[in-house]
């Protein structure tokens, strides 16, 4: 028997996974708008007539995660707490076939790339009208632009291109639209994000583009920051460098994964690039664009691994000192490259491994917070929590790096800047207090 309290026409639309899979989230929410849905996100309430998950599979713990959810709403199905249950993304793209026998209970499953049929499904139009607009899921003062999807790259470990197909970009013209109607209603940060940054424009206009992109995005009024984050390693367009250079709303941050410190695993992840030539990319990063801040994430335990290969990783990792830096245990992914390798680095050295770096890691990041203490920095407030106010600075994006914390007796207004003298450092919060 249903239960009295569903709406009617309420969808809720639950994501979980990276920050790509939320844009996909927020044009969902927006074309249901368009068509007189009531929408929510990630509502805690069990009153809509319909669910609608955006799963992660990338690997073992966020599948996990998008498992157990599903069987969540699929209970809250069989109790009479919502309608219909349907569920899209990244896992419903790789393992529908098998879901759908294991998971009878669900409605229907749609891949990546199938937003109009998901929403013939619901009974709604697809509004070409709303392509570019977006009601965001995130704080109005910051967004993500999805600038490009898929990915061409041969990394062995990655199950990306199964689940996301090739890469192609989006038009610059397409992109200045979206970043435009943000702008007018709010938006002072703009999150540039793609699986590769650096592939831009390859496809349609046959040369990398990224640096143009930047140009015009970083001229258009209100937006106040743009922040770079998956760019990738090999191949890397050092012309970007010249724009974060000159024009001062383009954030001195970059997000490059380098997975690991040893050439031979390198070599072994089809990464197109040595740990010399890695190294010596990173200084020349960071000779052209003094003060930049660089975050990566690491991959241990990969099929290969020994000891002494990930000695060469914690080695990279001490003499490069990364700003900002994850690390994360091997994945053995299925129909992938290094599928046909053996997972042969048991479960408890993966997590030692982990571990190990980011204690070095902690360390680091220590050291660079304390030589901050003294300095003056501009600051985005995000949220309160608590007794302080939370903010970042222009080298720090948001969920994953450095926090600034302000008594909550200093008033700011949250999505506004303000000037933060830092009087205090942990590992990975700042602690000050706002000057004028």
């Amino acid at each position: 028997m249903k239960t009295k309290g569903i709406v009617k026409n309420k969808v809720n639309i639950v994501t979980l996974g990276c920050s790509k899979n939320v844009v996909d989230s927020e044009v969902l929410y927006t074309q249901l708008k368009g068509n007189g849905f009531a929408v929510a996100h990630e509502s805690k309430r069990d009153d809509s007539q319909i669910v609608v998950i955006n799963t992660c599979g990338f690997i073992d713990n966020a599948k996990e995660e998008s498992i157990n959810t599903i069987l969540r709403y699929a209970d809250a199905k069989a109790a009479g707490m919502v309608d219909k249950v349907y569920v899209t993304g990244c896992l419903s793209h790789r393992y529908k076939d098998e879901l759908s026998i294991e998971i009878p209970t669900v409605d229907a499953w749609f891949g990546t790339n199938e937003l109009p049929r998901l929403l013939k499904t619901l009974k709604a139009d697809y509004k070409h009208e709303l392509v570019g607009e977006r009601l965001l899921t995130t704080p109005t003062h910051y967004a993500y632009l999805k600038i490009a999807e898929g990915c061409d790259r041969p990394c062995s470990f990655c199950a990306i291109p199964i689940m996301r197909g090739g890469h192609i970009s989006r038009p610059i013209d397409e992109l200045i639209k979206e970043a435009k109607s943000l702008a007018k209603r709010g938006t002072k940060e703009l999150i540039l994000i793609a699986q590769d940054l650096t592939y831009y424009g390859l496809d349609i206009y046959k040369k990398r583009n990224l640096s143009d992109l930047i140009a015009q995005l970083s001229d258009i009024e209100g937006i106040e920051w743009i922040r770079l984050q998956y760019a990738y390693p090999a191949g890397f367009p050092m012309d970007i460098l010249d724009i974060m250079n000159e024009r001062s709303n383009v954030c001195k941050y970059l997000d490059m994964p380098l997975q690991t410190g040893s050439t031979e695993i390198l070599k072994s992840m089809r990464r197109g690039i040595t740990r010399e030539k890695t190294e010596s990319l990173i200084y020349s990063i960071r000779e052209k664009v003094p003060g930049i801040t660089l975050r990566t994430t690491l991959i241990v335990g990969h099929p290969g691994e020994t000891e002494a290969l990930f000695d060469e990783t914690y080695d990279f990792v001490e003499k490069l000192r990364f700003d900002r830096l994850g690390a994360f245990q091997y994945s053995h992914e299925d129909n992938t490259h290094s599928y046909t390798l053996e997972d042969n680095v048991p479960a408890e050295i993966k997590q030692e491994r982990a571990d190990a770096i980011m204690e070095l890691q902690q360390g680091i990041s220590y050291e660079l917070n304390q030589q901050k203490i003294g300095n003056t920095y501009k600051v985005l407030f995000d949220r309160k929590e608590g007794g302080h106010f939370i903010g970042r600075t222009e080298f720090d994006s948001p969920e994953v790096d450095n926090e600034v914390l302000v008594p909550a007796s200093q008033y700011v207004r949250l999505g506004d800047f303000a000037n933060v003298k830092i009087n205090n450092a942990e590992e990975f919060d700042l602690y000050g207090e706002v000057v004028s």
